[in-house]
């Protein structure tokens, strides 16, 4: 399948002009090999992920997170990007993140945010063991002690500056990653942190759903560089 009608596919479920204007989403190598039979997705590009790519005879990379930088030796292999503007995007990062553990999306708040509402309360034990289903080593912040909750936000990555806007439409909790201590502590309603890598890993699922089977796929064997005790 030509490279760049594999672009246009994931640009028509989330298009570039989603993204942030810092981002780099689209093209960080766009090389010489435009044929494209095997592709491998990933969350971040590194040197092992390069590696597997090249060892299963893969001709692109598709990615979650851009590139900032490349180096020389990754210019020999194409390498496609849809960060924020999959988040985004409905059915993105975030909504993907919601459907992995049984949930259904209520609304969306702002631009990244999601809300859930439940039909009724649920205990913080119980959707706790519901979170760590996906993250094994969660952690949470329950700053005025509640004991249930009923409208959850949800944020896919690193979404604690969505804090406030959460709260003011009146979710009890928000569900993200990389949450500070300092934000943490002033927090006025629940913190979930399932940590970042798996808070993203299944938007590759979203990518191989977009893909739709026109050519052959595979995961790149990655994990988060946080050791679980």
């Amino acid at each position: 399948m030509d490279k760049y009608e594999i672009a246009k596919k994931i640009e028509k479920f989330a298009p570039l002009e989603l993204a942030e204007s810092w981002d780099c989403s689209g093209w960080g190598v766009d090389n010489f090999v435009f044929e494209i039979k095997k592709i491998m997705l990933c969350l971040t590009v590194t040197d092992d992920i390069v590696k597997q790519a090249k060892e299963q005879n893969c001709q692109m990379i598709i990615s979650h997170h851009p590139l900032f930088f490349v180096p020389f030796a990754w210019k020999d292999i194409n390498i496609y990007s849809a960060h924020t503007n999959m988040d985004r995007a409905e059915g993105g990062t975030t909504d993907k993140l919601i459907e992995s553990i049984g949930l259904k999306k209520s609304c969306n708040i702002g631009d990244f945010t999601r809300l859930v509402i439940l039909n009724k309360e649920i205990d913080i034990k119980d959707f706790v063991n519901l979170l760590k289903k996906i993250s094994p080593n969660l952690r949470y912040v329950n700053n005025s002690n509640n004991q249930k909750i009923k409208q959850i936000a949800f944020c896919a990555g690193s979404g604690s500056e969505f804090i406030q806007e959460a709260f003011g439409y009146g979710a009890d909790a928000l569900v993200t990653g990389d949450v500070k201590f300092h934000t943490a502590l002033e927090s006025p309603i629940l913190l979930f942190d399932l940590g970042h890598f798996e808070s993203e890993i299944m938007v590759l699922n979203v990518f191989t759903e977009i893909l739709n089977s026109d050519v052959d796929v595979v995961k790149a064997k990655e994990k988060s560089p946080f050791i679980q005790t």
